[in-house]
């Protein structure tokens, strides 16, 4: 099949899905202009703070949720089971699991006056439900944020010319932010200044790359990892206009101009998608570790499909800043389904911008971000020339850098609720000493293979708090209970899954990772059953309509 084909189906499918399915959820929730939202109501110029126009918003929240998840995780299913899973994956997940989830977290965060959604979970489930599912939430935002570190690190090693746009962007973006909301200019020359100099800072990378070298204490990537950390310290603190709001929405440019020429290069180059459509049920033979397709397809294709750091993000950030209901299927639902269109572009960088024999080789000297830098610069070379490849790798480093001080930030608040701490610097600096120990200690390593899965399941979980607040007021719950059952099952096999590889593993068993599965196995089937038991007595509760 010729690559265009698979992009112009994506786009009618998601097109028609925001139309239809998206409005469809604005009168489930009783979407209406007049309520008015926490930013509004609990102003407090640090945290709750409304954006100025829904588009500054929405290139926070897009920049946040779309981190190295749709890049990875296609990649991997590709090589493992074949384009055509992976890219039905991305349409259905995306439409019918992704977004709802997405959306539904941020519109019961407002309608809750901005809480996280694990502290929903109290009123609207149990107690019982509202602690196991924050401690889950706050162990995995530890993992998120170390594992991230480390990312953006190496990026940094391996790639120093991203190091000055990178970080050139934050005193950028203060800048952008004073005269967006300082002034009274509109939006166009602070946006126009700010894009300006950060097309100047690129260049100043290319011609001048700059970079630490390894120390007798420290490496150059964790050097790297403690300024990244410090950074995450500060910038989880400010106020969201002054860095948050105009640093995302300046890199949202460079990574919608991103996606922009992938889909030009898309239907100029018309590639056919080289790699077979479909592999195997189970090419563990070929790839140690891949498992069969179902369930493991559905965990290690995340974040293109569903992600529950998506629903934190919806509820953790994205719900204090914006400024109208009417914004909400725009930002929430509209946002996934643009990582989804992300997720489809990397299915066909690794099917249609490699050959099957060159993914295979990259994916297994280099891994899976370099699979997709070449491909996508093999894809983009007619209008990028030979900057493709590094220009992919300067827009990924602007997902992860986002992801990581959001992630930080939504720490913190749930830090806040769960230990009680009112000082927002003493529960960040908890949040970052505890990432730190996990990424210099090289733990994550181990952690890792059961990270995919713990992400899927907190988007199941979500789901199933959204299910039992739509019942709790005598909706319709199925929209959003069918797809959480649907991950929760499919996430516990994949836990059971692990389990028994990681027992098998030889030399040693891998008693870690069998050990944090069983964990989060007990705790989604505890939440289940206290979701489950409020879903019962309200059925019972509801009267037939006449």
């Amino acid at each position: 099949m010729n690559s265009v084909f698979v992009l112009l189906g994506t786009l009618v499918f998601f097109g028609l899905a925001y139309k239809v399915y998206g409005h469809f959820l604005n009168r489930l929730y009783r979407i209406h202009p007049n309520n008015k939202t926490p930013a509004h109501t609990k102003y407090d110029g640090v945290d709750f703070v409304p954006a100025k126009n829904w588009l500054v918003l929405f290139g926070h929240h897009f920049s946040s949720i779309c981190g190295a998840g749709p890049i990875v995780g296609p990649v991997l299913a590709v090589a493992y089971w074949g384009w055509g899973p992976s890219f039905v994956w991305i349409l259905l997940g995306s439409v019918f699991m992704g977004a709802v989830a997405d959306y539904s977290s941020l519109v019961l965060s407002m309608r809750h006056e901005g809480q996280s959604i694990s502290e929903i979970a109290k009123p609207e489930i149990s107690p019982t439900a509202r602690l196991l599912f924050s401690w889950f939430i706050w162990l995995a935002l530890i993992l998120i944020i170390a594992v991230f570190s480390i990312f953006a690190a190496k990026t940094f090693v391996e790639e120093p010319s991203s190091i000055a746009p990178s970080m050139g962007l934050i005193p950028v973006a203060v800048l952008t932010g004073f005269l967006l909301y300082r002034t009274r200019l509109s939006a166009v020359w602070p946006t126009l200044l700010g894009l300006g100099l950060l097309v100047f800072l690129m260049g100043f990378g290319q011609k001048f790359p700059a970079g630490f070298s390894d120390t007798a204490v420290l490496s150059a990537e964790n050097i790297w990892i403690v300024i990244l950390l410090i950074y995450c310290l500060a910038a989880s603190t400010a106020p969201v206009n002054l860095l948050l709001q105009p640093r995302d929405y300046l890199a949202s440019y460079l990574l919608f101009f991103t996606i922009g020429i992938g889909i030009v290069s898309i239907f100029v180059m018309r590639l056919p998608m080289d790699t077979t459509v479909y592999h195997a049920w189970d090419p563990s033979a070929l790839w140690p570790g891949s498992g069969p397709l179902c369930p493991l397809l559905f965990v290690t294709n995340a974040s293109g499909a569903i992600s529950g750091f998506h629903s934190l993000v919806s509820s953790g950030t994205t719900c204090k800043q914006i400024a109208s209901e009417t914004h909400t299927c725009r930002i929430g639902y509209g946002g996934m389904l643009t990582e989804g269109l992300v997720g489809v572009m990397v299915v066909v960088c690794a099917a249609a911008g490699l050959s099957q024999t060159e993914l295979a080789s990259t994916l297994k000297t280099a891994g899976p971000i370099a699979a997709f830098s070449k491909g996508y610069g093999n894809l983009s070379s007619f209008m990028l020339g030979g900057y493709g490849k590094a220009f992919s790798v300067l827009a990924l480093n602007a997902f992860i850098l986002t992801t990581l001080d959001t992630a930080t930030r939504i720490a913190r608040y749930l830090t806040s609720e769960l230990f009680h701490i009112r000082n927002k610097y003493t529960a960040t600096l908890m949040v970052v000493i505890a990432s730190a120990l996990l990424a210099m200690t090289g733990q994550w390593n181990r952690i890792w293979p059961a990270f995919g899965s713990a992400n899927q399941l907190i988007g199941g979980l979500s789901l199933l708090v959204a299910s039992c607040w739509l019942a709790n007021r005598s909706y319709p719950a199925r929209t959003t209970l069918i797809p959480a059952c649907f991950m929760l099952v499919t996430t516990i096999s994949a836990f059971v899954w692990q389990i028994l590889a990681s027992l098998k593993k030889e030399p040693h068993p891998d008693f870690l990772i069998a050990g944090i599965a069983g964990v989060l196995i007990i705790l989604a089937l505890i939440v289940f059953r206290e979701a489950a038991e409020t879903l019962r007595r309200q059925n019972r509760n509801v009267k037939p309509a006449s």
